[in-house]
């Protein structure tokens, strides 16, 4: 699950800023983020800040966004599983609406290539180095087969071994919703084996393995 609410938090600091709009239902008025290509499927853990947030409005009602609990929880997610904690500065404010097209257009897929995600980021005001760094979010975490099956047939940098064995749960056709874990050395631990993996051509993704692949990041990879 805590690799579910950082995921959630990432999907929505990334459309609009971290307003909480990943958290809204479809309403007459818009539709809301969670149908977005990206999203559908894939972000989960909307239970538990709706438990979260039930609890402290039931301590301190109308002060705490939903936006907050979200930053926090995805940081005390990574803490609970091994990684560093950071000062989480509070009071954002929850957006009363989401943009579909914006969660279609600024999220990036499993299959994009290093320029795309070097000029993805930069939009954002983050540096290439920073990127890489938010990558390592992967470290933990699962997806679905059908969104890394092209690489694991079609592309050649990748680990034979563990190919084979990632195979095993993501056949060539069918079981698109079968799991696997994005770090498959410690797939449950927040830790640098991310991007160890990355130099054994171990990546799960494209997206993933592009960040050492000859290009601009290898070194930031090894650092």
């Amino acid at each position: 699950m805590g690799a579910s609410l950082l995921r959630l938090h990432f999907h929505d600091c990334f459309v609009n800023g971290c307003d909480a709009s990943v958290l809204l239902d479809d309403t007459s008025n818009f539709t809301g983020e969670k149908t977005a290509a990206l999203n559908s499927g894939s972000i989960r853990g909307f239970d538990v800040i709706d438990t979260i947030k039930t609890q402290v409005e039931s301590s301190c009602a109308g002060i705490v966004s939903c936006a907050d609990i979200l930053a926090v929880a995805a940081r005390d997610s990574v803490v609970k599983l091994g990684g560093p904690s950071w000062t989480v500065l509070l009071g954002r404010r929850d957006s009363t609406t989401a943009n579909l097209s914006a969660a279609n257009n600024n999220l990036l897929g499993p299959t994009s290539n290093l320029s795309a995600l070097i000029s993805s980021f930069s939009n954002k005001g983050l540096t290439t180095r920073e990127m890489v760094a938010l990558s390592g979010s992967h470290t933990i975490g699962q997806t679905r087969c059908t969104s890394f099956r092209t690489r694991l047939y079609s592309e050649a940098n990748i680990n034979a071994s563990s190919a084979t064995t990632v195979k095993a749960n993501c056949p060539q056709s069918g079981g698109d919703n079968n799991l696997s874990p994005l770090d498959i050395t410690s797939p449950t631990s927040f830790d640098n084996a991310y991007y160890k993996n990355m130099q054994i051509q171990k990546g799960l993704f494209h997206s993933d393995q592009v960040l050492f692949n000859g290009g601009s990041t290898d070194s930031i990879v090894n650092t």
